[in-house]
């Protein structure tokens, strides 16, 4: 059967001559390759990877490895086939989690011990909505919302330990917060760091928690944080109130509430950029004669002039009336569409009264409309029917 096995040089991928650091480069990447954690169910895979174990435990070997240069497979131990790399089992490198942290955590050679669990660490960041009117988005406004948030624990101050107690360095790893794993194999001894199972990754145990917070030392409370609105503020902006999310761990910053903001539909205006714009609905007389109209604005009713001649959907704007700027300098316009209503449910009287109006009228009367149409490069009303009538 031995001759049925396949070189493991070309296993490993490496040349003969390869160093001892090139076939140990070469096994880690093969053996996380086809680790049966990551192929749970592949059986092609469990049997590459048991390839790569014993051709590494042969290759790095260096009694085994100038037998098998001199012998192939004949020279070997017939009782070494599948032991695996030196006993190196899936087991031994701690399933999944463990093959990464042997590769790219503790590593070869002792490893980093990680941040120390007692350094101040900042609290969490929390977000928030408020809902806000039309004015105050453009005025600015100061309001309150109401949060919840993790805070420490005002019996124990965050400790979690009881009253008259406090917690202890964890025996287990020594206040670190983590525990090193030291492994024998071929390649020397291999280190990786798991966080402590005793205290969690705290570095303290506690042997009478706190009642109030169960030994968390963090409680969840109910606040009310007063929330300043800029003017001109948009919808869908967010707001960051430093400092006012969770509190930290061992000392550490709280973190910052995020609000964002949204503005209701207000039932007159609209608002395009820092401009706000609305619709006007004059009489026909108005329109036709011209008129001093009362405007509504963000500022209360202005008095605006509608000019004799004002045509249906013409647009007029009032000067620094809108919104106000987020920068503080300046406003954007007011800007009104009109409409122009057309009576109805005439009386007799009325309508007598308008018909003898209309065949009072002649083209001339409307020649600013026609002279608009033709300055756009259109024929207006009643130059469309005078061309129909002559051709």
């Amino acid at each position: 059967m031995a001759n049925q096995k396949k070189d493991y040089y070309e296993v490993l991928g490496v040349p003969r001559g390869a160093t001892e650091e090139e076939i140990k480069k070469a096994y880690k990447k093969l053996a996380k390759q086809y680790h049966p954690d990551l192929h749970p169910d592949d059986a092609t895979a469990s049997e590459k990877f048991k390839e790569v174990n014993e051709a590494a435990s042969v290759l790095t070997d260096a009694e085994k490895r100038q037998r098998y240069d001199q012998f192939g497979h004949d020279g070997m131990d017939p009782n070494m086939g599948g032991a695996g790399f030196g006993g190196f089992s899936s087991d031994d490198l701690g399933g999944f989690g463990g093959i990464f942290d042997m590769f790219f955590g503790g590593g070869f050679g002792g490893g980093s011990g990680g941040a120390s669990p007692h350094q101040p660490r900042r609290g969490a960041d929390i977000q928030t909505e408020m809902s806000i009117s039309f004015e105050e988005a453009a005025f600015g406004v100061q309001k309150d919302v109401v949060v919840q948030r993790l805070e420490n624990c005002s019996v124990c101050g965050g400790s979690g330990a009881a009253a008259g107690s406090s917690p202890t360095t964890c025996l287990n790893c020594s206040g670190t917060g983590q525990v090193r794993v030291v492994k024998n194999t071929p390649f020397g001894q291999m280190q990786s760091v798991k966080t402590c199972p005793r205290c969690q990754g705290k570095g303290v145990t506690i042997d009478k928690p706190c009642s109030a917070c169960n030994g968390t030392g963090k409680s969840r409370k109910k606040r009310k944080i007063q929330v300043n609105i800029p003017k001109g503020i948009e919808n869908g902006a967010q707001l960051r109130i430093s400092a006012e999310g969770e509190d930290g761990f061992n000392g550490g910053p709280a973190g910052d509430l995020y609000v964002a903001i949204r503005v209701k539909p207000h039932a007159i205006f609209t608002r395009v950029g820092n401009d706000t714009h609305a619709q006007f609905d004059l009489t026909f007389s108005q329109a036709a004669l011209g008129a001093v109209i009362e405007v509504p604005t963000l500022d209360g009713k202005v008095s605006f002039h509608i000019p004799p001649g004002t045509q249906n959907n013409a647009i007029f704007r009032i000067k620094d009336k809108g919104i106000p700027s987020m920068r503080g300098v300046g406003r954007g316009d007011h800007k009104i569409k009109v409409r122009i209503m057309v009576p109805v449910a005439l009386n007799d009287e009325q309508r007598e009264a308008l018909a003898a109006f209309e065949d009072s009228l002649e083209e001339d009367n409307y020649r600013d409309i026609g002279k608009r149409a033709t300055d756009n490069k259109e024929k207006g009303f009643f130059g469309k029917v005078k061309d129909a009538f002559m051709n």
